[in-house]
Order: C-alpha cells, then structure tokens, then sequence
C-alpha cells in the first residue's frame, strides 16, 4: 500500500496489541514512511471543587505520563530496528487529541485498534465512531485477533448516477481512491480482491403502483434495463481505475465482483460475513454541501453491523470540524 508517507498509530495500553503495531510498521517500512505511536491520556481532575492544573492533579499527570512512557518504550522496542519511531502522549478526549494531532502534524493514515466495550454487539466504540466521521485522513480500524495476513479483502464502491456533477466527481475520486488501496492491500498480502457495488431500480415499486400501471414485463425490462446501466458502469470505474494506477493489478488480481440489488447497509454487512473478509475498505460520504453531515447515514449503518477490520476514507476536500483550539 504505497501510498502513506506520515502513519500514526493509536496504541491500547490495556491490550497491548502488538499485531496491529506489526502492520503500521511494515506498511512504514514498505513507503518508507514517517511512523509516530501515541497513546491518549484522559486530563486528569481530582474532584469536585478542584480546578484542572492544580498542584494535585499535575502530579498525578506526570506520574501517569512517565507510566505511560515506560510502557510506550516497552511496546515499540522490537519494532525500533525496522524503522524509526517516534512515541508521544496525547492528553484529552481521545478522538479529537487524535484528529489534533492528525491536522497539527499533517498525518496521511492513523492506525489503532478498536476501543474496548464489553456492552455491546458492535466492533467499534464511540470515539472509532468519532474517528470514523471526522478523521480528515485514511482511517484503519485493525480487530483485535485480526489474522496476520489477510485472505480476502473487500472493496465497497458507488457508481454516482443521479447525483450533481460537483457530487459526483467528488464520489468518483472517492470510489476511485477506494479500490486502489484495497487492490495495494491485496496484492501486499496475496490475499483476495472482492469488489461489491449494490444497486437498485428506485422507481421499481412505483411502477407496480395504481398510478403507473405498469405490466409485469415492463418492469422486467425497466429493472434489467438498470441492472445492465450498473453493471456496464462498475466494468469501466473497475478498468479506468486500473488504468489510472499505471498497473495490470486487475489481471493479476482477478477480482471477484459482487453486483448486488438491494440497499447497501444491508447487502455489504451480509457479504462481508458470508465471504468472511478480513478487511473492508470503503468510504465514508455525508451530504456535500451541507454542514454537520460527515458521514452518511449508509456508511454509519454499514459499520454498524461489520465485524472485520475497516479502512474508511474520505471525499477529497473533507474538512473536519474538529479544530486546534480546544
């Protein structure tokens, strides 16, 4: 995945997950990258009453600071002879230090681990969730006990039909920018390439409807008439993509497509669990143009329901809300 040149990767102190440190280092290594571990402290208070900063409350900082640094060190220490790391500590809300950090030192990728929740069904957490609508850059969400190599990696991509011009350059980028990392992640792995797209005839049920009045066979045609509108679309996106990337990654690759009919928080879930993919890359689309939707209500739906490891990126442009002074 050459395409990363400033990757920071959130460490689990509790957890400890060196698999997941595996991945952000050789994908360093592979881009010759910048690579920056941190952990995220939450700001200390000592009680009701008792002001932030106080004498109390900053030695009870520090002590957990040189903590959290020994057990940095320890973390990082096998993986120092590959590349060069460098550890910080972040102190706050955990997803808005680590979107700080991403617009103040200009990260391209941010790698970690779930946050842990006992309560609930879901992979991600709150702060993921945070992360995964306002992280301005490529965002890797690795599962704990997530294989070391991948064996099937699927990409989920749009065709834009029906959207303003403006909508849809910026939708196709972002497709675009989806299926070249995760054919760059599985060529890196030999793993399987997946790619879905689902799609739908909007105006099928209408046209059963007392008002159309259409035949049976008019609907037939109508639907596979989209059908082929889709398919025709995703077979170009799929070459012009190739094509863009300079590569014959598709002839290699063979990619197995997945043309679905249906609604995409549904039919992506059901494919991931039943091709058992390790990693889902796709991306993540609010309302262009209108300001506090940063991600789509379909992406949020998708993720939702997935318990596999996600890469989810953002629209060119994507400004997050998120900003230095806090």
């Amino acid at each position: 995945m050459k395409q990363f040149k400033n990757i920071l990767f959130v460490a689990d102190l509790v957890s400890r997950n060196s698999d997941a440190l595996e991945r952000a280092t050789t994908l360093a290594e592979n881009n010759q990258a910048r690579l920056t571990v941190v952990v995220v402290t939450k700001r200390i208070t000592v009680g009701i009453g008792m002001p932030p900063g106080g004498p109390i409350s900053e030695d009870l900082q520090a002590a957990m600071t040189k903590k959290n640094t020994l057990l940095l060190e320890e973390l990082v220490a096998p993986f120092r002879q590959r590349v060069e790391i460098e550890v910080n500590e972040l102190i706050g809300v955990s997803f808005m230090e680590i979107i700080r950090d991403v617009l103040r030192n200009g990260r391209d990728m941010v790698i970690k681990i779930p946050e842990h929740i006992t309560w609930s069904d879901r992979l991600f957490g709150s702060n993921d969730m945070h992360l995964f609508r306002k992280c301005p850059c490529p965002l890797w969400l690795i599962k704990p006990q997530a294989p070391k190599t991948y064996r099937r990696v699927l990409a989920a991509v749009d065709i834009p039909y029906g959207y303003p011009l403006e909508e849809q350059e910026s939708r196709s980028a972002l497709n675009q920018r989806v299926l070249e990392i995760a054919s760059s992640e599985a060529l890196a792995e030999f793993a399987e390439l997946h790619i879905v797209h689902v799609w739908r005839a909007i105006e099928e049920d209408d046209m059963h409807g007392v008002f159309l009045h259409k035949s049976e066979n008019e609907v037939v045609r109508y639907v596979e008439q989209v059908r082929q509108q889709h398919e025709t679309g995703l077979a170009q996106f799929i070459d012009d993509t190739d094509q863009d990337m300079g590569s014959n990654s598709s002839a290699y690759l063979l990619p197995k497509i997945h043309l679905l009919k249906g609604w995409p928080q549904e039919e992506v879930p059901s494919l991931a669990q039943h091709i058992e993919a390790d990693l889902v890359v796709m991306g993540t689309v609010g309302l262009i143009g209108l300001p506090g939707f940063f991600m789509g209500n379909t992406a949020e739906a998708i993720l939702s329901q997935i318990n596999c490891s996600v890469l989810a990126i953002k629209p060119p442009g994507f400004e997050t809300p998120v900003t230095l002074e806090g």
